[in-house]
């Protein structure tokens, strides 16, 4: 147990001081009985003074010890100081009566110290009271009837008032120290409660902040895949719908292919609705970012090419390599429009323009097929289209483009044709957003 307590200063110095305080505790007994036993032994035994002597001892101490029932019950500091005089009356009596419990009246300091702690002055009246007792006891208990024995009383006695003040100080400044390492501890018990409790809410912050960059980070995946999905896949296959439907018309009713390219346009279909779904359950992102306007050009031919409809393809300004986000940004919406007029415009005629400007580029999408009225169908902010897509077709277009800062307007009415206008920031390769 000792080895424990005194693994660290802190916990060997709380050792050392509850140590003293136990020996200080009983230091006034024994030193009584001490003192009683060389009295007797003096005396020659228990004589008829010694036995008043003894009496005396005995009333010292009970009355030590009632001093510690009152102080263990939180006894004002006006009957401690009264219980201290008494416990000095009787120890006067002893040394006055036998010069040897000079041993035990030196312990009146400790209860100066643990009696009248809570006024300094009373504290001070006592402690020359024990250093006169001490002195009485040191020069032989009297009688002062001399010029010479007052002067050695007064001289005895300055030096037990000098040596107990000097002691009396450390006292003081130790005890102030301990007060103030007590302070500090407590300040720094608190501190530390306080930063376990910031380091608790900093964890729970962190788990908070991790779980919603995984549900963010899965969110933006299955947005990548919707959209990777929808932009090739069911792109694909509504192509591929198209084809078949076209060949099948062109063919003979009855023929023996017949019913071989009906089965594949079931199946077409059957994906292509499966794609759809996986889409709604998703949502998506990005390609890889070739040249723009050799891009756009390509995909424009052979939209047309697929589906008869010439597409006019248009770039102005000075053509220069954007960040591959945004380019990505701007061909995948115009594949997105490009397959919105196939599936639903009707339109005879497509004009595609590419503009670049100082800060901004700009796609637009015109057509002049049937349009649309666009303002109880298109709702794109929350996740809504016009149904020409499967759902997704504006929503998606919409979520690309404002995800690298952009803007996409749609304006259409019926009979008059569709304009669909995207614009992002002009942000070079290599530059930072």
């Amino acid at each position: 147990m000792t080895e424990a307590v005194q693994s660290a200063p802190g916990d060997r110095l709380q050792f050392w001081e509850e140590r003293e305080r136990r020996s200080l505790h009983v230091l006034p007994y024994v030193l009584l009985v001490v003192a009683v036993a060389l009295d007797i032994a003096s005396r020659g035994g228990l004589t008829g003074p010694a036995l008043v002597d003894v009496a005396i001892a005995a009333a010292s101490l009970v009355w030590m010890v009632a001093i510690e029932l009152v102080q263990r019950r939180g006894g004002g500091p006006a009957l401690q100081a009264a219980m201290f005089g008494v416990l000095i009356g009787l120890s006067a009596a002893l040394v006055i009566r036998q010069p040897v419990y000079a041993f035990y009246s030196f312990t009146g300091y400790i209860w100066a110290f643990r009696t009248l702690s809570s006024t300094p002055r009373l504290r001070l009246i006592g402690l020359a009271l024990v250093a006169m007792l001490s002195a009485i006891a040191q020069t032989g208990s009297g009688p002062y009837d001399s010029a010479g024995s007052i002067a050695m009383l007064a001289g005895v006695f300055l030096i037990n008032a000098g040596v107990a003040g000097f002691f009396t100080w450390f006292a003081w400044v130790g005890q102030q120290q301990k007060d103030r390492r007590m302070r500090l501890i407590t300040e720094l018990t608190e501190a530390n409660e306080r930063l376990a409790e910031s380091l608790k809410r900093n964890a729970e912050l962190q788990e908070q902040l991790v779980a919603s960059a995984r549900e963010a980070g899965v969110g933006d995946e299955r947005r990548r895949m919707a959209r990777e999905i929808h932009d090739t896949l069911a792109q694909g296959l509504a192509g591929i719908i198209t084809q078949l439907q076209a060949a099948e018309r062109a063919g003979s009713g009855g023929g023996p292919g017949a019913k071989h390219l009906q089965a594949a346009v079931d199946l077409a279909r059957e994906s292509l609705s499966e794609a759809r779904r996986s889409v709604e359950a998703m949502r998506p992102e990005p390609l890889d970012g070739a040249r723009l306007p050799d891009a756009m050009q390509e995909v424009a031919s052979r939209w047309s090419k697929l589906h008869g409809v010439p597409v006019a393809v248009t770039t102005t300004g000075t053509p220069r390599v954007m960040r591959p986000e945004i380019e990505v940004a701007l061909l995948r919406t115009a594949q997105e429009a490009l397959a919105n007029v196939a599936k639903h415009a009707e339109a005879s005629r497509v004009g595609l323009t590419l503009s670049y400007m100082e800060d901004l580029v700009t796609l637009d999408v015109r057509d002049d097929g049937v349009g649309f009225d666009i303002r109880p169908r298109y709702h794109a902010r929350n996740g809504s289209s016009n149904g020409q897509s499967g759902g997704f077709g504006l929503a998606a277009m919409q979520q690309r483009v404002e995800g690298v800062a952009g803007t996409l307007q749609v304006e259409s009415e019926p009979r008059a044709g569709t304009a669909i206008s995207a614009s992002v920031p002009a942000i070079p390769a290599g530059a930072t957003a």
